[in-house]
This record gives C-alpha cells, sequence and structure tokens, in this order.
C-alpha cells in the first residue's frame, strides 16, 4: 500500500531502515517542521528487550512518553532534537498531536479498507502510520479532535459503536522507526513526501474511515 516515491524526492524523506534515531528525528523537525520528544527506549534483561520505564507489563514497551512533561518538552527546533537523542540514542521518536496536525486512529483493517476507498475516490491524503499493535493513523489538521464527535453522528452512528479514535492536544502518536518491544516497529503505511506536505481536513477522511470501522466491528 506505500506509494511509490520518485527518486528526486527520496533524500528529503525521512528512512525507514539504515538511519538513526537520532537523524530521523532531527529529519522531521528541520523538514517536516513537526515536533518531536524522546520516549523510553529498549533495554536487554537476560536477553529480553524490555523498557527502561521498568514495568515488566509495560503496554507500549519503548514507545511511550518517558516523563510526565513530555508535552513541555517536545521540539520543533532540529538542534534541540539532536541534543536530546544525543542524550539517548535509543530513545524512541514520539510526536504530540494537536499542534502541526491530529490524528485519525483506526483497527488496521479498516484502515487499510478505507485507504483503498480513499485512493479510488482521489481523495487528498497526509502521511500514515501503522503501528505494532495494529492501529493506523491518518494525519489531518489540527482541530480534529475537537470535530469528529459531531461529524461521526452526523454521518448517522454513535461515537461509542465505533473503533475510531481522534488524537488532538494531550496525546501523541509513535514515528517510525520507534518499536514496539519484539513486536516491531511503527511503519509507514504513507511516506511523508513534498506532495502531501498539505494535510486534509478530518471531515474529508471521515466518511471512509467511519464506513470502514463500522463493517470491522
Amino acid at each position: 500500500m506505500e506509494e511509490t516515491i520518485p527518486a528526486t524526492e527520496a533524500a528529503q524523506i525521512p528512512k525507514q531502515r539504515g538511519e538513526s534515531l537520532l537523524d530521523t528525528a532531527v529529519r522531521y523537525a528541520e523538514e517536516r517542521h513537526w515536533d518531536v520528544f524522546p520516549g523510553t527506549w529498549l533495554e536487554a534483561d537476560d536477553g529480553v528487550q524490555r523498557c527502561s520505564c521498568g514495568d515488566i507489563r509495560c503496554d507500549a514497551p519503548g514507545a511511550h512518553p518517558a516523563r510526565g512533561d513530555w508535552a513541555t518538552q517536545a521540539t520543533g527546533s532540529a538542534t534541540v532534537a539532536r541534543r536530546m537523542w544525543h542524550k539517548q540514542p535509543n530513545a524512541s521518536i514520539l510526536l504530540p498531536t494537536g499542534r502541526t496536525f491530529d490524528a485519525l486512529s483506526v483497527p488496521e483493517t479498516a484502515g487499510f479498507l478505507a485507504l483503498a476507498r480513499m485512493e479510488r475516490m482521489e481523495l487528498t491524503l497526509g502521511p500514515v502510520t501503522l503501528t505494532p499493535d495494529r492501529r493506523m493513523q491518518f494525519f489531518v489538521l489540527p482541530g480534529a479532535a475537537v470535530k469528529v464527535p459531531e461529524l461521526v453522528r452526523k454521518l448517522g452512528w454513535s461515537v461509542s459503536s465505533l473503533d475510531l479514535a481522534a488524537l488532538g492536544e494531550g496525546a501523541w502518536v509513535a514515528a517510525p522507526p520507534t518499536r514496539f518491544g519484539s513486536r516491531g516497529a511503527v511503519q509507514w503505511v504513507r511516506r511523508p513526501t513534498p506532495a502531501n506536505r498539505w494535510l486534509p481536513d478530518a471531515e474529508e477522511l471521515l466518511s471512509p474511515l467511519a464506513y470502514a470501522c463500522g463493517r470491522d466491528r
């Protein structure tokens, strides 16, 4: 499902492999103007990868905020980002929502169904991630988290009946190539490119997403 990227654009796009977390975090800040902040990381314990938070039952090992004041730590400065990852090169890359973008989070099966429909409809799409816990996140303009509940109701659905979450102020997403313990890494379904720098409004994507989530439940 990942789009083909012309060779002329490749140098401007964060790579998924072969590039350090530090370099990737700096690219997100420098090229996309996204705020970034370092999260937890994975530590080897008797051959087992465990989260640096110390909780052996951690739901997102190596892929969640490391401190309570993470929102004030997030930065759009490439220089500051470089300094933070120099201190902990293995820290996950987390992006706060509610600033330069919000995210619509849906189950993987519903996400791919909706994505296929969106492409047939020739809708404008922003970047889309897929996490190891089988969630897809569609990047949209800020403000989505406030509007989505009412928009869902206007489409004839109850918010509680759909596994569709709008992540806005106070929330965050994990960015590629952040790893969730032994479950794998976050991946781009649609990479950030110059073509998708301008994000869609949530209202443009909500109908196919809600329909897909309704079929998936």
